[in-house]
């Protein structure tokens, strides 16, 4: 996402820049015309108390009561233009700010939902392409070898598996944008993380897992949906992103009496520093939709971050040496 889009056009600086220094430039003009009144005041005053011989032998106008009132004038005048000029400034600025970011979240809004059509789009027209492949090919040839006929359903159910984990993915999504209750029991994370396994290699049949689990961990208490897609979305994006030949590797350990640390390492690119804040984004993808080849609508990682936090647990993400990207994951006991 390029953020220069959403910088104001130079006309919107040129004003900006017109205001406040207008507002500077009268606020000095006031500053300078009430020290001359003042001044002015001051003059009257002495000549008018030298004629009237007011002053004392040996004492000055400024001893006198009536400059004093004048001076608290003077400093009360001269700290209420100073005032107003400050709130006006910061009137000026703030307005500015508020209508950039204002403006700057719609347009980001509208990126995110191009974005969101175009990957939905790809992510749907692939599978239903290849089921109506399949049909019209078991429409037009019905004597097809038994063989021929197991691969094409395999390949049918495969395609509706994806279908519905599209589905689900955004039905979660839409879930914990409304507010979703977690249902929490007794979880093995070992064996979701070993039925999470078993699904990417399936998946992804060149991708080396490579599965490290402490013996005698506890039983995690948390929501068997929840915790099955951050397990799932963090392995299967790792391999993923890791292609041709992705190296996984995967610990499950106790860290200290009141935490367990999940640690999905791999090899691929890696995630740029620019983006790590902003890839728990939902929709929020790396690159263009209109270029990027990696499959994805950019909720995976949206959904692994807000259960892993409805858990009271935490996520992070740094680089794995020499290449690829680590997701470390700390779950309270």
């Amino acid at each position: 996402m390029d953020f220069r889009r959403y910088s104001l056009p130079w006309y919107a600086y040129a004003l900006l820049a017109y205001a406040v220094a207008g507002t500077i430039w009268w606020s000095v003009l006031l500053l300078r015309k009430n020290a001359e009144a003042f001044d002015a005041r001051v003059a009257d005053l002495s000549t008018r108390l030298t004629i009237s011989r007011e002053l004392e032998p040996g004492q000055t106008i400024e001893n006198t009561a009536i400059y004093k009132e004048a001076d608290r004038d003077y400093r009360a005048q001269r700290g209420m233009i100073i005032g107003e000029a400050i709130l006006l400034l910061s009137c000026i600025l703030g307005g500015t700010y508020l209508i950039y970011r204002n403006l700057k979240r719609r347009l980001m809004a509208a990126d995110q939902q191009r974005s969101f059509l175009l990957s939905i789009t790809h992510e749907l027209k692939s599978p239903i392409a290849g089921v109506r492949l399949i049909l019209e090919t078991f429409q037009n040839r019905r004597d097809l070898p038994e063989g021929t006929q197991i691969k094409l359903s395999t390949n049918g159910l495969k395609e509706a598996d994806r279908l519905t984990e599209l589905v689900n993915n955004l039905l979660l999504s839409a879930k914990l944008e409304s507010g979703y209750q977690l249902s929490k029991e007794q979880l093995d994370l070992k064996a979701l993380l070993l039925e999470a396994v078993d699904v990417v290699k399936t998946k992804y049949p060149t991708a080396e897992i490579k599965l490290d689990v402490d013996d005698d961990l506890p039983f995690f208490k948390g929501d068997d949906t929840g915790m099955t897609s951050v397990i799932l979305n963090l392995v299967e994006n790792a391999a993923k992103y890791s292609q041709p030949a992705p190296k996984i590797d995967i610990e499950l350990a106790r860290n200290g009496p009141e935490e367990m640390v999940m640690t999905v390492s791999d090899n691929g690119p890696g995630v740029p520093d620019e983006h790590k804040s902003k890839i728990w984004r939902r929709f929020y993808r790396i690159g263009s939709e209109d270029t990027r080849r990696t499959k994805g609508t950019g909720l995976g990682l949206f959904i692994v971050k807000e259960l892993v936090q409805r858990h009271r647990g935490l996520i992070e993400l740094d680089d794995n040496e020499p290449n690829g990207a680590r997701f470390r994951v700390r779950l309270p006991v």
